[in-house]
């Protein structure tokens, strides 16, 4: 292999990238937006959700009840209903995540100490929301319930004679329980995937294109040089998307970087050459820009937004779905920035997850040189 000629081949690449007005744009642009649509957009938290009742039994007990929802911070305004027909209508028209009845003997049966059933109504029409808004109903609705036990106990005079039992949580790793603080780590490796295997995948159907392949095959440059010089300047561009959206990630949305900046940077640099790559091999087969990038997406959008883990818990995915997920290098990747930034990890501690992106890595390198070849055929 030729320094001077690789060198040569960078440089006629970066001179058509300078040129290509709209490849700049992808360029800068696209990985700012995309954090910024995915970083608020996608969230898995359910906060300020609207609730309406129907109280039909308008005692101090229930109100307090009522109250306990209006001060939780998962839920937002808390609006009466004159008729059990109009919550009925709020939740159906959307005005209102859930609806709680309490019925007219409400209070009566708390002081008795007996069960009492509150009728309960969710929307769900997305029914992971409607389970976390489910979920948080019956926190609320159960601290309320062992605050009156402990209220009835201190009154009988029982509050020492009966033992209560609590748990004292200690959440590691994410301790305020953002969703943003593990979406948006997942967010760096799809914008990565994207770009890098999307500008890749133009760069030898270019030249079909364009006519320029005929005067490339003439020149003494051989595959490897070709190969290298063109992707130089798409890994350079690919970092420095890379460095864009760590910086929009802890600096916009604090998502907190505890591990290893190496670990970080090599990780990075051997998932980027896998993208490209793959797109250097897509290009390189279908000798078609328009072919090229709906191929390039197809095979990076949709593998990392569903089989990484980014989208959605692999563990709770169908056997056969776990096992394809394997296959996709955006998986390890996803894997090591969540334990970077959250947990801290270091090159010790995530080195089976690199030994695996290297190893994606060389294969595609390897697939993606053989495919190229300075013929006419």
């Amino acid at each position: 292999m030729n320094l001077r000629r690789t060198a040569a081949i960078a440089r006629k690449e970066s001179i058509q990238i300078l040129r290509d007005v709209r490849s700049l744009l992808i360029v800068v642009s696209m990985p700012a937006m995309l954090m910024l649509l995915m970083g608020y957009g996608i969230s898995l938290d359910q906060k300020h959700v609207p609730v309406c009742f129907f109280d039909r039994d308008s005692s101090q007990e229930s109100r307090d009840l009522l109250n306990r929802f209006r001060f939780s911070k998962y839920f937002g305004f808390v609006t009466a209903t004159p008729t059990y027909r109009a919550l009925v209508s709020a939740v159906d028209s959307g005005r209102c995540s859930l609806g709680l009845v309490i019925p007219n003997d409400f209070a009566e049966r708390m002081r008795e100490g007996g069960t009492v059933a509150l009728g309960g109504i969710v929307d769900a029409t997305d029914d992971n929301t409607a389970n976390v808004v489910f979920t948080y109903a019956e926190s609320v609705i159960a601290d309320f319930s062992q605050s009156v036990e402990l209220n009835y106990l201190e009154r009988a005079g029982l509050k020492n004679a009966v033992g209560t039992l609590a748990i004292e949580p200690r959440v590691w790793f994410n301790e305020s329980l953002e969703s943003r603080n593990f979406i948006v780590p997942g967010v760096v490796a799809l914008v990565m995937a994207v770009i890098g295997a999307f500008l890749a995948s133009l760069t030898i159907a270019r030249e079909w294109e364009r006519g320029t392949m005929e005067q490339l095959i003439s020149t003494p440059v051989k595959p490897l040089e070709v190969t290298l010089g063109k992707l130089l300047p798409y890994f350079a561009v690919g970092m420095g998307d890379t460095v864009i959206c760590i910086l929009v990630a802890v600096f916009w949305f604090k998502v907190p970087m505890r591990g290893s900046w190496p670990t970080l940077i090599t990780a990075s640099m051997m998932f980027l050459l896998t993208v490209l790559m793959l797109g250097f091999w897509i290009s390189a087969a279908t000798r078609s820009q328009l072919l090229a990038s709906q191929f390039s997406l197809l095979a990076t959008l949709l593998p990392s937004f569903l089989l990484s883990g980014f989208g959605f818990l692999i563990a709770q995915t169908p056997a056969v779905v776990r096992a394809m997920s394997y296959l996709v290098p955006a998986r390890y990747y996803v894997l090591l920035l969540k334990d970077i930034f959250l947990k801290g990890a270091g090159m010790a501690s995530e080195m089976w997850l690199l030994v695996a992106l290297g190893l994606f890595a060389a294969f595609i390198s390897f697939v993606a040189m053989r495919s190229f070849h300075k013929t006419l055929q």
